[in-house]
């Protein structure tokens, strides 16, 4: 089937779409470098990729869906603590606007949309595991654009006929995280002889999904979900970002010093996914261990600041 996938530089896009091009797709990938971090390392993701430069809000996007059975929409303005601020209308322009053109252009187009969501639209939640009836009550701006954007994709459906269906991704892990994510800075630190900046006392856990699991579950939700729902994309093991950190300082044999700060705005305190539906619907099974995942990342991080 020929697809689009926005985003597709990014870290969680572009191992999508290297999945659809190995399964015989055909893959219109976009991405529009923006600078929230080094465009150089987003270029690095789309190494062998044919990505082209293209902004949501500008691109058209008539032309981009015409013939096109489906749309993978990763694109988006991440990460929780820049989200507060003056910083805040990047997340209302890319998250909030650029979906909504997208969404009213794949109605006209009778496409499918797959959208990626996010854990932080649930806050701190009232129950763990966390199922996806859980009340949404974000703690931070991202998660309140992110919500949005669910909702423009419902007010469509109920409007224009949007036929979409939503994956909310669980703190999600592996070679080519962005590098303001956690798990990235403290291998870079290992790899580096450097420090890493710890946010809290270590007791934060989060239900780290591996990227090839989300990947899975995202080619899945297109596949087999229905239309107007909503999936948590999860990994199946829980751990705090103390249990990481010694797992790490495994991995690579030696200690990493910890710069301890207090807890950071917008960080939840947990997260752990209820993924029952995802798996009974989708058949999503997120098979990758932890120590698995993190020396696949190791290993990437490890290679990387070595060439470098």
């Amino acid at each position: 089937m020929t697809v689009v996938v926005t985003g597709a530089a990014g870290f969680i896009g572009s191992h999508l779409t290297e999945a659809l091009l190995e399964r015989g797709d055909d893959v219109r990938a976009i991405d529009s470098f923006n600078d929230y971090y080094d465009p150089a390392r987003k270029r690095e993701n789309a190494e062998g990729l044919d990505v082209r430069e293209a902004d949501l809000l500008a691109v058209d996007l008539d032309e981009l869906l015409d013939g096109v059975a489906g749309v993978y929409h990763l694109a988006g303005q991440p990460g929780v603590r820049a989200s507060f601020g003056p910083g805040f209308e990047n997340y209302v322009d890319r998250n909030v606007r650029a979906s909504a053109r997208l969404f009213e252009a794949a109605a006209r187009h009778d496409v499918r949309v797959v959208h990626a969501s996010s854990s932080s639209i649930y806050g701190d939640a009232e129950r763990y595991p966390t199922s996806e009836d859980a009340p949404p009550r974000p703690i931070a701006p991202y998660g309140v654009t992110k919500l949005c954007v669910e909702h423009l994709a419902y007010a469509l459906a109920r409007s224009s006929g949007l036929d979409s269906i939503c994956v909310r991704y669980f703190t999600v892990y592996g070679p080519r995280q962005r590098p303001d994510m956690a798990f990235t800075r403290l291998l870079e630190a290992l790899a580096g002889s450097g420090t890493f900046r710890l946010f809290g006392d270590g007791s934060v856990s989060r239900s780290f999904t591996f990227v090839a699991d989300a990947v899975g579950g995202t080619i899945g939700a297109m596949e087999r979900g229905r239309t107007g729902e909503v999936y948590n994309i999860g990994g199946g093991e829980e751990a705090t970002m103390s249990e990481a950190i010694a797992l790490a300082e495994e991995l690579a044999g030696r200690s990493l010093p910890v710069e301890r700060h207090g807890n950071a705005v917008g960080d939840v305190k947990r997260t752990k996914a209820d993924t029952t539906k995802a798996e009974r619907e989708l058949g999503f099974e997120p098979s990758t261990m932890l120590a698995d995942g993190l020396r696949a990342q190791w290993e990437w991080v490890a290679a990387r600041v070595a060439a470098l």
